[in-house]
Parts: structure tokens; sequence; C-alpha cells
């Protein structure tokens, strides 16, 4: 019997898949904001910054080289630590609590990680090469 080879893709990655968590959790927590935040204010930057973070991560998979991926990585680093004043906004205005603020920033943090350890993985990539 010839064994099925498992095709590892953008959707396989922790990183990924968390930080699709992250954004359904944002959209949730910010759907309680008051309404005049949801479109032009806090609420959508910080559902923007989120989305940016997996579309950046799928958008570099798809590139063709190892350079390209590994800067689309850094654009979702970037919009990830976006999102770090904008929570700290968020719990300083009273829109999320004391317990979501943590659950909210163990997220952040746990996604910069990731993807700082896939950048470094995939540079190390780059050097194999040489």
């Amino acid at each position: 019997m010839s064994e099925k080879k498992l095709i590892k893709t953008h959707k396989n990655l922790d990183v990924y898949v968390r930080s699709i968590e992250f954004v359904t959790l944002i959209y949730n927590v910010t759907t309680t904001f008051p309404k005049y935040e949801l479109f032009n204010g806090l609420a959508n930057q910080m559902r923007r910054a989120a989305v940016s973070i997996p579309s950046n991560i799928a958008e570099g998979a798809a590139r063709r080289s190892n350079k390209e991926y590994i800067q689309f990585l850094y654009i979702a680093s970037g919009s990830n630590s976006e999102l770090e004043p904008q929570i700290q906004i968020a719990k300083n205005l009273k829109y999320i609590d004391d317990n979501l603020f943590v659950e909210l920033n163990k997220y952040q943090d746990d996604i910069g990680r990731m993807l700082m350890g896939l950048i470094k993985y995939r540079k190390s990539l780059n050097e194999t090469l040489r």
C-alpha cells in the first residue's frame, strides 16, 4: 500500500491556525464596543490589524521565493504588534475587562513568538541553500 504524502501548507502552521482564532476573537470582542467605534474607530482598526496577520501568512506562503515569504511574515508580525497598543487602549476605555485583556495579550504574545520562530526557520533555509 502506498502512503499518501501530507502536503504542508500555511493552513497546517500553528501560527496560522492561532491567528485565525485571534481574528475570530477580535471580531467577537469588538462587537461589544460602542456603535461609534465599529466602523471608523478602534474596533475597525483592531479588526483590520487582526485580519492582516493570517492574510499575510497565506500570501507569503503563496510567493515563489523564500525571501518574499519572509517579508510577508514580517508584515504579519507588524500587524500583530499593532494590536498591542490597541488592546491596551480598549482596556483603558473600559471596552474590555482585565480577564479579556489578559487573554488578548496572550494571543498577541503567542502569535508574535510563533511568527519570529517561523521567520528564523525560513531564514535558516536560506543559509542551507548557500
